[in-house]
């Protein structure tokens, strides 16, 4: 499975202004979140980039992805019907071929100095060649915030695992009774990363979805379409070597700016600043 294509969904209710914020990059560039995650894009070689936007911004996405605008195209939302309605709209972009989907209020920093986060997970999709999500194991507590995953570990070195449920914001005790996964420490599940390698059947599967919900009730969610995918065909999760920041949540943006930080050049700069801000609260 070659990947040339990549879907950013950025058109959700809180989340359209999330890319737009400004941050310094572990280069010690600033830049808009945006162009952060186009460049997370670049880094696993593909070009071919669509961003899924709320109408009328178009021209504000386009201005804060910089130097990179030019390799964007853009594809409005126009009546918003849930995550997995908004990666639908990207169908006439995606076509028949698979493609790499992030999500625009996270960034990714990776623990692998020489592979970014979707680097890895384009290289598992390549030498699986079907669907693969990323995921992190992620405490109990924090299952309301994301879809979680359950399945089994493959034999080998690489933390692989084949799909067979998956659930939106399960409570604990679903977690506990359909999402337990073998070899993880307890209290600890399988939770979305943001970040997946999708195929033209989950498009159908979405498409299906979205012309089987009468028009007033519909909220088509990726959960749902994913489990039904693992069960048409195969389906899996890579715990990548790396870990996600919600810019959505609270000091989400401060979070994921002390972590580019002290991911870069300017590491030793700001553990300084740290240290000094610390002895000042004293």
């Amino acid at each position: 499975m070659k990947l040339k294509k990549a879907v950013i969904t950025a058109a959700g209710k809180g989340q359209r202004t999330l890319p737009l914020q400004t941050l310094v990059d572990r280069d010690g560039v600033q830049k808009s979140a945006l162009q952060v995650i186009i460049e997370e894009i670049l880094s696993a070689g593909i070009n071919d980039i669509c961003i899924v936007v709320q109408p009328g911004d178009q021209t504000t996405y386009a201005s804060a992805a910089g130097e990179h605008a030019r390799r964007l195209q853009f594809v409005e939302q126009g009546n918003p019907m849930g995550y997995g309605h908004a990666i639908y709209c990207a169908k006439p972009f995606t076509g028949e071929d698979a493609f790499l989907h992030l999500v625009g209020d996270h960034l990714y920093v990776s623990r692998d100095k020489h592979t970014t986060c979707a680097q890895q997970l384009a290289e598992v999709a390549a030498a699986e060649d079907c669907a693969v999500s990323a995921v992190q194991a992620t405490r109990e507590f924090l299952l309301p915030n994301y879809g979680v995953a359950g399945g089994k570990r493959l034999a080998g070195t690489t933390p692989l695992y084949a799909i067979d449920t998956v659930i939106e914001k399960p409570t604990p005790t679903q977690a506990e009774q359909s999402l337990i996964v073998s070899g993880l420490r307890a209290g600890y599940y399988l939770c979305f990363f943001g970040m997946h390698v999708l195929t033209p059947g989950l498009m159908d599967i979405l498409g299906q979805q979205v012309n089987a919900m009468p028009d007033n009730n519909k909220n088509i969610q990726l959960s749902g379409a994913l489990g039904e995918l693992c069960r048409r065909e195969r389906t899996l999760a890579f715990e990548v070597h790396g870990q996600r920041y919600d810019i959505g949540v609270k000091y989400g943006l401060l979070t994921a700016q002390l972590a580019l930080a002290l991911d870069g050049n300017d590491r030793a700069e700001v553990l300084t600043q740290l240290v000094e801000l610390l002895a000042q609260k004293r």
